[in-house]
């Protein structure tokens, strides 16, 4: 791990995995890690924000030293998500501290499924079954307040971008692209390939906190 000084009061972690871990499941373990040391006041920080590679502390009141500790720590990691039928009794204390898996009721009527279920080599009801079968991780946030990098799918079923993004996607609509799964929080442009959609508010600004699906939340997917 790298670790580097962004500004003054934040550091950078850049989390490179052996070549047998996926990244995602190092950052998700600083992740949890450096929350866990928060609440139990060893790390002063104001923000702990994840990304696809790294790790970002913000508001630290001596950098320096947070880095020197850094340097000590060191995350258990584990696979962050799996399929839901063999991961019940896998949960961790963050994920019991965080409480129950979202659910996420989905209609499966997206006009990218038949696309997608052509790229796996399967059909639209092994899609289905696919994505409700799985235990997603939000892995960080981006692109639009609220919207949530689902991690959980296997790498050889990463899915390419559209070649042309739609000028407006729908509020609600799930969608794969690349390694993720995710879900619109609002409307707006996107290049992902859309399965389905939910009624689920996933961002309101009067709710604490106003993102449903914030970093290190599980979430499983059901046929509505």
């Amino acid at each position: 791990m790298r670790i580097r000084p962004v500004g003054a009061h934040a550091l950078l972690l850049d989390c490179t995995a052996p070549a047998d871990m996926p990244e995602a499941e190092l950052v998700e373990a600083w992740r949890a890690e450096l929350w866990r040391r928060r609440e139990h006041g060893d790390l002063i920080a104001v923000e702990i924000v994840p990304a696809a590679r790294t790790v970002l502390l913000d508001g630290l009141p001596d950098p320096t030293t947070t880095a020197r500790q850094l340097s000590r720590w060191a995350p258990a990691v584990a696979a962050a998500t799996t399929h839901a039928d063999a991961n019940d009794e896998a949960k961790t204390q963050d994920d019991t501290d965080r409480g129950a898996d979202v659910v996420v009721p989905v209609t499966f009527d997206g006009p990218d499924l038949p696309a997608v279920a052509e790229h796996w080599g399967v059909d639209a009801a092994a899609v289905r079954h696919r994505l409700t079968s799985t235990r997603f991780r939000v892995a960080f946030c981006g692109f639009a307040p609220g919207f949530p990098y689902l991690t959980g799918l296997p790498a050889e079923l990463a899915l390419p971008r559209l070649a042309t993004p739609r000028p407006r996607v729908p509020a609600g609509s799930v969608a794969l692209a690349g390694p993720y799964a995710g879900i619109y929080p609002g409307a707006s442009p996107g290049g992902w390939q859309l399965v389905g959609r939910t009624d689920l508010v996933l961002f309101d600004v009067t709710a604490d906190p106003p993102a449903r699906l914030g970093p290190g939340r599980t979430v499983r997917m059901v046929a509505a």
